[in-house]
C-alpha cells in the first residue's frame, strides 16, 4: 500500500474501483462516496481551521465526520463513548475546541454549546460546494485506564497510518470488522485500515448482544476480524462463532496468552492468527503472526520498519515515527525522554529467544513486598483446559497487606458443578504451584458466570 503523505483520507478515496461500506446495526453507508458527498450537511466549510471534538453517539457517525475533517479541521478530539461528562470543560479548554460534531443521540451538555455546532447524519447526500483548502490535520485521543481528567495525546495522520503502509498480513481485506470502538487507539487501527485499503467495515454497536454482532459479521462476509483477547475469549463461548470464517484473525489491546491464541486457531484452522503490540502514546510497534505468545528478542536493540525497542528495568520503550508528538495542555508533561523513546509501562521477561509480557507497572499487586502481576497469574490459570478467561485482583490482607485472588469463567458447567469446581480449583492450584512462586499463588479461587470487560474491550481490573 502505497504512503499517504501527501493526501487527506477524503482524496484517498477518489476513484475508488467500487463501493466500500459502514454497517452498523441501524444502517449501511457507502463511505468511498465522501469523495464527492458529504455527511454534514453542506457545513463542512464551517468546520475549516478550527479545533473540532467529534462527540457523536454512532461509531458510524463518528466514521463518516473523520474522513471529511480530516485536512479540513486543523485539529480533530475524538471523544469515546465511555469518556466522563464531567471531564468536558476541561479537555474542551486544554485542547482549544471551538467546534462539535454531533448526532441525532449525542450527549447533551452545557460544555458542548460551542460556538459552531454541526450535525452528522449516517447518510451521504452530494456535496454542492468545493472542499475547503486543505490542512494539516492533528488528530488528539484520550487515554484510558487513569482517574481523573485522561491525557490528550496528539497524532498525525501520517504516524497513525505508518504500520498500515508497510506490509503485513493484514493486507488484502474485503471486509473487515472489529469489536473495538473506533474512538479508542485500537479500533482507530481498523478503521484506518478498512478507509485505505477501501475495504468495507462492520461496526459494533452500543448494547447490541454478541451473538447479533456475530450474526452481522457473518451476513456481510467479514475477512478480517479484530479485538482484545477478552473480547475474544467472550464471542469464543458464543455458537455463532462458527458461522464466519475470517481470513486473518488480530488481538491487540491485552496480553495474548498462549491459550487463547490456541483456542482461536481451534476455531478458525485456515485463518492467519496474528498479535499486535500498540498504544495510544507509543503507536504500533510490531505485528507477531506465527501462532506463539509474546515477541522474538530479535525485536529489541535494532530497528525494524522505523521502529526502535529497548527494555530498560523490565519495561518496554519504543521510539519510531508512530508514536504521539506530544499531550495536550499548557501544563501536560513530557510525553518521551530527551532520546525519544517512549516508556509503555508494559514489564516484559526474556525467556530464551522470546519476550513475553507480564504486566503493567501500574497493576502490580504487592504482597507482603513481593510483586505479583496480575496478568502472569492469569496466564497460568488460563492454561487450564476448562477455563475460559479469568481475572486475578487484589484483596486486602491484615498481614500482608494484599493477597492475590482469582475469578474464573468456565468454558461449560457440568452437572454437579459444585463437585466440577473442587476438582478444576485443585487443578489450578496445582498448575500454579508447579509455575509460579509461592507468592503468586491466588490465595482463593472462585468460579464466576463472567468477568466484565471495559469500553476499551480490556477487562475491567477493580482494586479489592
Amino acid at each position: 500500500m502505497a504512503s499517504i503523505d501527501a493526501h487527506s483520507l477524503r482524496e484517498h478515496l477518489a476513484n475508488a474501483p467500487q463501493a466500500a461500506f459502514f454497517f452498523d446495526n441501524a444502517a449501511d453507508v457507502a463511505f468511498t462516496a465522501l469523495d464527492r458527498g458529504t455527511s454534514l450537511g453542506g457545513r463542512l466549510g464551517l468546520l475549516a481551521g478550527r479545533s473540532v471534538l467529534v462527540a457523536t453517539a454512532s461509531q458510524l457517525t463518528a466514521a463518516l465526520a473523520l474522513i471529511e475533517l480530516d485536512g479540513c479541521a486543523r485539529r480533530i478530539t475524538i471523544l469515546p463513548p465511555d469518556a466522563d461528562a464531567d471531564h468536558l470543560p476541561a479537555l474542551i479548554a486544554a485542547a482549544e475546541i471551538d467546534a462539535v460534531v454531533l448526532d441525532g443521540d449525542s450527549i447533551k451538555h452545557v460544555a458542548l454549546d460551542l460556538p459552531v455546532r454541526v450535525t452528522c447524519a449516517p447518510s451521504i447526500v452530494t456535496m454542492e460546494q468545493t472542499p475547503p483548502a486543505r490542512v494539516h490535520t492533528e488528530w488528539v485521543m484520550l487515554t484510558s485506564g487513569t482517574t481523573g481528567v485522561p491525557k490528550m495525546v496528539v497524532h498525525d495522520l501520517g504516524g497513525l497510518t505508518a504500520a498500515i503502509v508497510a506490509k503485513s498480513a493484514a493486507d488484502g481485506a474485503a471486509v473487515w470488522g472489529t469489536f473495538y470502538d473506533i474512538r479508542r487507539y485500537g479500533g482507530l487501527q481498523i478503521f484506518l485500515r478498512a478507509v485505505l485499503g477501501r475495504a468495507s467495515l462492520v461496526l459494533s454497536s452500543a448494547g447490541e448482544a454478541a451473538t447479533d454482532h456475530l450474526a452481522r459479521l457473518a451476513r456481510h462476509g467479514v475477512t478480517h476480524l479484530s479485538g482484545t483477547p477478552s473480547h475474544w475469549r467472550r464471542v469464543l463461548m458464543r455458537p455463532a462463532i462458527r458461522s464466519i470464517a475470517p481470513r486473518y484473525v488480530r488481538l491487540s489491546g491485552e496480553i495474548a496468552d498462549q491459550p487463547v491464541l490456541d483456542a482461536l486457531r481451534a476455531v478458525f484452522p485456515h485463518a492467519n492468527i496474528g498479535h499486535a503490540y500498540a498504544s495510544t502514546e507509543a503507536g504500533v510497534a510490531f505485528d507477531v503472526n506465527d501462532g506463539l505468545a509474546g515477541f522474538p528478542a530479535a525485536f529489541v536493540g535494532r530497528a525494524r520498519d522505523g521502529v526502535e525497542m529497548r527494555v530498560v528495568d523490565g519495561a518496554l520503550q519504543i521510539r519510531s515515527g508512530r508514536t504521539a508528538s506530544r499531550y495536550v495542555g499548557p501544563a501536560a508533561p513530557a510525553l518521551a525522554g530527551d532520546d525519544g523513546f517512549v516508556d509503555t509501562g508494559d514489564i516484559v521477561e526474556r525467556r530464551g529467544e522470546r519476550y513475553h509480557f507480564v504486566g503493567r507497572r501500574g497493576g502490580i499487586i504487592n504482597v507482603g513486598g513481593l510483586k505479583v502481576h496480575p496478568e502472569e497469574v492469569e496466564a497460568v490459570i488460563n492454561r487450564h483446559p476448562q477455563v475460559r478467561m479469568s481475572l486475578v485482583r487484589p484483596k486486602s490482607s491484615p498481614i500482608t497487606g494484599a493477597i492475590a485472588v482469582a475469578e474464573v469463567v468456565l468454558k461449560s458447567e457440568r452437572n454437579g458443578h459444585e463437585a466440577q469446581h473442587i476438582e478444576v480449583r485443585d487443578e489450578i492450584l496445582k498448575l500454579c504451584r508447579e509455575t509460579l512462586p509461592r507468592h503468586k499463588i491466588p490465595a482463593a479461587i472462585s468460579f464466576v458466570p463472567g468477568l466484565a470487560v471495559a469500553a476499551t474491550g480490556k477487562l475491567a481490573r477493580r482494586q479489592g
